[in-house]
């Protein structure tokens, strides 16, 4: 038999290219199996984050909220071991279309005078803390149900975050861009409030953003007053830049972390499943598609006096969603 003729050897530069992209393509599965773990982790925190924050799931819901217009109640308190309180600084109720992926968002002041018809009249931030104190299990239906009926629209949903919990979602987002619109400085040794804030544009972590949101007065040298309207208008930046960050690539990978904090400090009445719902259904919200309603008023201490114009602006914002 002839020899067997040698077989060519592929040329150096061929073998090279081969060599890498083998190399390539074996990063690029290590990277998709990497992401596929991380996306089966970030699901399992959050499942258990939404269910710890939300209501048993015993009934059938008959208004999914994917399919059906919503409104939520949203109270956030201070619950601060050095000065307990139940009393919401923050009220907001919003309004959303799923159709249109669209909101309303309007924010009461806290010294709002409510005046509706069968309940006494009060500050805004005290009606929740009465309730509870007076019964725990109705203080959501019975704040809905004033809210809704001085809002002229009925709220499905409440949901409560105490500051702390407002503080972790934020530093789990690794801080906020916010414009400071004055300089703020007050101290109040009793329950540990130290509030130094220059006005300007700055990145604030999460102690530092709950200070913008609640700043109200100062008692330190070139430091502002301030008042509800105002503190309004930075919850709402806040808000907007929470949203915004939520969709970037970065903020994707903190949502895991971002949902545990919310689950770890909210409560809320929305069952389990329709907060799932809700993110899938909200999550990729365009901050142009929110419509913000500042109800303003006249200060006539110690009670903001909110005008029919002004009341009727907020409850044709809420009312457009659910139509």
């Amino acid at each position: 038999m002839p020899p067997t003729a040698p077989q060519k050897r592929a040329p150096k530069s061929a073998r090279s290219g081969k060599a890498v992209m083998k190399t390539i393509l074996f990063i690029v599965i290590v990277i998709l199996l990497a992401a596929l773990g991380y996306a089966g982790y970030m699901l399992y925190k959050i499942n258990g984050a939404l269910e710890s924050a939300g209501a048993p799931d015993t009934a059938p819901v008959s208004k999914p909220v994917s399919d059906n217009p919503v409104t939520v109640l949203l109270l956030g308190t201070d619950t601060r071991p050095q000065n307990p309180s139940l009393n919401t600084d923050v009220m907001m109720v919003v309004s959303l279309n799923p159709q249109r992926k669209t909101a309303a968002v309007v924010s009461i002041p806290r010294d709002t005078l409510l005046k509706v018809s069968g309940y006494s009249q009060n500050k805004a931030n005290a009606y929740y803390a009465g309730f509870h104190n007076s019964n725990k299990a109705t203080a959501y239906a019975k704040t809905k149900a004033l809210i809704g009926k001085y809002l002229n629209v009925p709220i499905d949903y409440a949901a409560k975050i105490d500051f702390n919990g407002f503080k972790e979602v934020v530093d789990n987002l690794g801080g906020l861009k916010l414009d400071v619109d004055m300089n703020m400085c007050y101290t109040d040794k009793e329950d540990g409030t130290a509030i130094r804030l220059t006005k300007g544009i700055h990145t604030l972590n999460g102690s530092q953003t709950l200070d913008f949101v609640r700043y109200r007065k100062g008692n330190c040298q070139n430091s502002a007053e301030s008042n509800d309207i105002e503190r309004n208008a930075r919850q709402q930046q806040v808000i907007g830049e929470m949203i915004g960050k939520l969709k970037t690539v970065d903020g994707v990978f903190k949502l895991g972390s971002v949902i545990e904090a919310i689950g770890n400090n909210v409560d809320t009445d929305i069952p389990s499943s329709q907060i799932k719902s809700l993110m899938r259904t909200y999550i990729g919200i365009d901050r142009d598609k929110i419509n913000y309603v500042h109800l303003e008023g006249e200060w006539r201490s110690p009670y903001i006096i909110v005008g029919s114009g002004e009341l009727k602006k907020a409850q044709t914002a809420l009312q457009e969603q659910l139509r």
